[in-house]
């Protein structure tokens, strides 16, 4: 595993990143200038190492875990010993490229460079970037600690020992990988974003209601959460942003709904606001 890691974004993924590399050992330094923010991020990771040692998923103890956290409010704290450094801003591809060209400046030659953006052009992200031969997509799920699969995005400029570095840091985690090139949605967003704008689609006219539709493809197709329950995890505003974009890449079979550009202009955009397709109790 390496022995130091940055993690720049302290939102829901970036604090789940930070903790299950802690958990393995790395030294995780989290990068969050807002104070409220940072607070809020630490205090994310302190839940999720109480949940895991609750669970007994934890070998030594949550504080002990906790103690290799360090804040950062600015990427110049950073040094040349940071072994792997992960993205993990809003899916804004201009706010990626200023935070990424930033922090390569901070970090040594030897650093690997991922983004966690699960649509975004790392392509595009990369021309920025000094050293784009050691620069990746690291596409975590939500919730990172208990989701078993790590994508990763290569662009044209990624170099073959970034890759396998990456490789062995997601089996040292204890999940599993899948590389994909660089295109639009990779795979996994893709397919799921597809499948989450038919489920609103169908919704919207009526064929069955939300929890009929995530019955049918739990039961009948073994998937573990059904699309619109899905959707609410992830963020209807995220969904939406993926959807347009794709929609602009791909063309129309990624229009998104009315119904749920209508939610997340009301604001019902899932299980961080209490209510998406489902009503959901704060967590």
């Amino acid at each position: 595993m390496p022995k130091v890691v940055a993690v720049v974004g302290g939102g829901r993924m970036g604090a789940g990143i930070a903790q299950v590399f802690a958990v393995a050992g790395s030294v995780v330094c989290l990068v969050e200038r807002d104070p409220a923010a940072a607070a809020a991020a630490r205090d994310r990771v302190a839940m999720g190492l109480l949940r895991a040692s609750e669970k007994g998923a934890l070998s030594e103890s949550a504080d002990s875990v906790l103690e290799r956290l360090i804040l950062l409010d600015d990427a110049s704290g950073l040094n040349a010993d940071t072994d792997l450094l992960v993205e993990a801003v809003p899916e804004d591809a201009a706010l990626k490229v200023r935070v990424l060209a930033a922090v390569e400046q901070a970090v040594g030659d030897s650093t690997v460079l991922a983004t966690n953006t699960s649509s975004l052009s790392v392509t595009g992200l990369a021309e920025g970037l000094r050293r784009p031969e050691r620069f990746l997509g690291l596409h975590f799920f939500n919730p990172v600690p208990a989701s078993k699969l790590v994508e990763i995005v290569t662009g044209p400029e990624t170099g073959d020992a970034a890759c396998e570095a990456a490789r062995g840091w997601v089996a040292g985690l204890g999940k599993s990988d899948v590389v994909v090139r660089d295109s639009p949605g990779f795979a996994t967003s893709r397919l799921g974003v597809l499948l989450g704008l038919e489920a609103i689609r169908m919704l919207e006219e009526g064929v069955a209601g939300a929890e009929a539709i995530d019955r049918a493809m739990e039961l009948g197709y073994r998937h573990p959460m059904g699309p619109l329950r899905s959707t609410d995890l992830v963020g209807l505003d995220v969904r939406l942003a993926i959807a347009e974009h794709l929609h602009r890449e791909l063309g129309e079979r990624f229009a998104p709904p009315k119904l749920l550009r209508d939610k997340v202009s009301r604001g019902e955009l899932g299980r961080k606001t209490g209510h998406g397709f489902f009503t959901w109790e704060a967590s």
